[in-house]
């Protein structure tokens, strides 16, 4: 009996996914001494590139076809979108001050919709000039497209850089804030241009707006219920295994309800998150419970991280890309970089910050800090299979693997000197107001 032919359980695909995070970790912890994120995405990336060697050397073996396999038998897209993303919105969400939230509530909200919407135009428009010179000849509305997918920080990304470094207050609040809303609104932003592509029909402004309307408004409308009602059945009691259930219900039952509803799950979980880390636990908890609470879902978080960037550098193995989508790839980084930097500026143009958001040293940070990762590799591989998916892939896959390797390298550094920058001006603005 050929025992190797018996179908993998999700229970085999999560267990080996599991373990190859743990080994690989255990060796970079050791070996490489990278940040996790970065040391299992390169590892990832690694694995892919010697399968798809050992498939060249010697093609009887196969097992760049056995690790596809896997891949596409896990389904990445709804593997991210419907499960562990709503449990890393709300875990990173449990650690954002409401309040210096509150302050920055302006930059925030101009970021997360006014720069998505702008970057994505940016986007669109960048590509498609690109693509004609290269005479490949692919529609606008699939390069408007691409804009979605690769215009949203991802939030995984920046929380975890976040949580590692002493940013000042507001800063942190405007740069985690901005990660936790506005991968919804790119998401919502996505699905409509995805439907117009698809449909082949004319995009129209107004049903878009409608659209984003119903998806946006009905996500943050959930999120609120949810934490408002677990906020309140956590108050009735002081019993900390019920406490954590009623948080994992509000993200698993939550995200669901959005779901079936076609309504913005990533919003509803950072909407949830915020109430249930800064008014449930200050107002509803136990020092027990809070410390249960807040723990498990750091274990939750870490655990997701980590299989989250094996995955993204396995699925290096996904694409083969020809030149000219190599050329397309190469091109998408600058592209990106560009459009995110002239949508912060324009996004904070209309903000007169007294507190330093808008200071350059903070704008480099919000900058640089638009890290993309595992939603825009989602959001591609749910494309319908083709010339244009092959083409899109390449360029998500540069964008990301730029976005982790480098952006999130470098941008500890980058952090570190703005402080003193923000610093400096701080200690020197009494000077000034006393003239």
């Amino acid at each position: 009996m050929n025992h190797s032919a018996a179908p993998l359980s999700a229970f085999d695909l999560a267990a080996i996914v599991t373990v190859a995070a743990a080994v690989l970790g255990w060796v970079n912890y050791h070996v490489l001494r990278l940040p996790n994120v970065i040391g299992l995405t390169v590892m990832g990336a690694a694995v892919s590139v010697l399968l798809l060697i050992s498939n060249a050397i010697a093609p009887g073996l196969a097992m760049d076809d056995w690790v596809a396999d896997m891949l596409v038998r896990m389904n990445f897209s709804d593997t991210l979108l419907e499960g562990m993303l709503s449990f890393l919105l709300f875990a990173g969400a449990l650690h954002v001050d409401l309040g210096a939230l509150r302050r920055e509530w302006l930059p925030v909200l101009l970021l997360s919709t006014i720069g998505v919407v702008l970057s994505t135009v940016l986007v669109g428009l960048a590509l498609y000039g690109f693509v004609m010179l290269l005479g490949m000849g692919l529609p606008m509305i699939w390069c408007f497209v691409f804009g979605a997918l690769i215009a949203p920080t991802d939030p995984v990304s920046v929380l975890g850089i976040m949580k590692q470094m002493k940013v000042p207050p507001l800063l942190q609040a405007t740069v985690t804030g901005e990660s936790l809303f506005n991968d919804g609104v790119g998401i919502v932003v996505f699905t409509i241009l995805l439907g117009a592509a698809v449909s082949g029909a004319d995009f129209s402004v107004a049903e878009g707006a409608r659209l984003f309307a119903i998806e946006a408004g009905g996500g943050i409308l959930v999120g609120l219920i949810a934490g408002t009602a677990a906020f309140y059945a956590m108050r009735s009691m002081d019993d900390y295994p019920i406490e954590v259930l009623i948080s994992l219900a509000v993200v698993m039952g939550g995200y669901a309800l959005c779901t079936r509803l076609h309504i913005s799950g990533p919003l509803a979980m950072a909407v949830a998150g915020l109430l249930i880390g800064n008014q449930g636990t200050l107002h509803a908890m136990s020092d027990t419970t809070r410390d249960y609470l807040i723990k498990f879902w750091e274990v939750i978080d870490e655990l997701l991280n980590s299989a989250l960037f094996l995955l993204i550098g396995l699925e290096v193995i996904a694409i083969v890309p020809a030149w000219n989508q190599l050329w397309v790839g190469m091109a998408a980084i600058p592209i990106a970089l560009l459009a995110r930097a002239i949508a912060v500026r324009a996004s904070l143009l209309a903000v007169r910050l007294r507190r330093g958001t808008n200071q350059p040293a903070a704008r480099r940070v919000l900058i640089w800090g638009g890290l993309r990762g595992g939603i825009s590799i989602a959001l591609v591989l749910t494309l319908p299979a083709g010339p244009i998916r092959d083409l899109l892939l390449a360029a998500t896959f540069a964008a990301v693997l730029f976005s982790v390797l480098v952006q999130r390298a470098t941008l500890g550094p980058l952090i570190d000197k703005a402080k003193d920058e923000m610093n400096a001006m701080q200690a020197a603005a009494p000077h000034d107001d006393g003239r």
